[in-house]
């Protein structure tokens, strides 16, 4: 099962590469990692992605706590929550398909960040299903280079307590 796991860590050297450490050692792949700090510039929020039975994860999150640097630790798919991503995409832009690009990205939202002779580059912030959706029909245009944030998420203010999070 995927997890989406926040964890509010001291803003300094060292800690992140431990927190990824203990993924590693166990054999588990991160698929999206984001971190940055949080209002106060003495602590950062990391944003990790991973997927793995409950149990599992439920081990990790106790081993996160026992860590000296992390102040909270929270899976998020047992509260209600937002996601998002960001993706930065350099798309080829001909005479012929100049049109149907903008066309995307007004349908999407995305904004144009950058025009070139051969190509723009597009913004689009969105969940991970909309950004997946807005690739798969760039593609034929010819997709030149893709920049992705990963997931960032935060947990709602209101909650209704069902298991799994919401979008």
């Amino acid at each position: 099962m995927r997890h989406t796991i926040s964890i509010l860590v001291d803003n300094e050297p060292g800690v992140l590469a431990r927190i990824a450490g203990l993924f590693s050692a166990r054999g588990f792949n991160i698929e999206s990692l984001c971190v940055a700090e949080t209002l106060d510039q003495t602590s950062s929020r990391i944003t990790l992605v991973t997927s793995g039975d409950d149990w599992t994860i439920e081990q990790i999150i106790k081993r996160f706590n026992n860590m000296i640097n992390v102040i909270k630790v929270q899976d998020l798919i047992e509260v209600s929550h937002v996601e998002r991503e960001m993706v930065l995409v350099r798309v080829e832009a001909t005479q012929e398909t100049r049109a149907e690009i903008l066309r995307m990205a007004d349908i999407f939202r995305a904004k144009v960040i950058d025009v070139g002779p051969k190509s723009y580059a597009l913004e689009l912030t969105g969940d991970k299903e909309k950004v997946n959706a807005f690739l798969e029909l760039l593609k034929p245009m010819g997709i030149k280079e893709i920049a992705r944030t990963g997931v960032v998420a935060m947990a709602r203010e209101v909650q209704n307590h069902k298991r799994g999070g919401e979008r």
